[in-house]
């Protein structure tokens, strides 16, 4: 996979990320609970699709470019919580520190990957 497509994979997550950040919010003052299948699971379902393949092809990236400050684990770990994240979002319930780790955590790595895939595609 091209350097351009885990980029353009990495800023869509980022875009979800934040939607899921918002809908949380949204949900915490509201008190209510998202519909699961007309609201839940195709925000899942499309987050998924994408994580799945942005997790092999950024932990392959890594593999042929190896970087200091990123590395192939934290991809699988930021794979986990997003799976994690679009869903939760949609449950006031949530605890919210959890949650907002996640959130953190999920965006540190992905803004990380960003900077280094947009580095990589201006030196090829």
């Amino acid at each position: 996979m091209t350097t351009e497509n885990i980029l353009k994979m990495t800023i869509e997550l980022i875009n979800i990320t934040n939607q899921a950040d918002e809908e949380y919010n949204k949900r915490r003052e509201s008190g209510l609970k998202g519909d699961f299948f007309n609201e839940v699971k195709p925000f899942a379902d499309h987050a998924n699709l994408i994580v799945q393949e942005w997790k092999s092809a950024a932990a392959d990236f890594l593999i042929e470019y190896p970087k200091k400050n990123i590395h192939q684990n934290q991809i699988f770990a930021t794979a986990e919580n997003m799976e994690l994240i679009v869903v939760q979002c949609f449950f006031p319930e949530t605890s919210y520190k959890r949650f907002k780790s996640y959130i953190q955590s999920s965006l540190y790595v992905l803004e990380q990957l960003k900077l280094i895939l947009e580095n990589h595609s201006l030196i090829e």
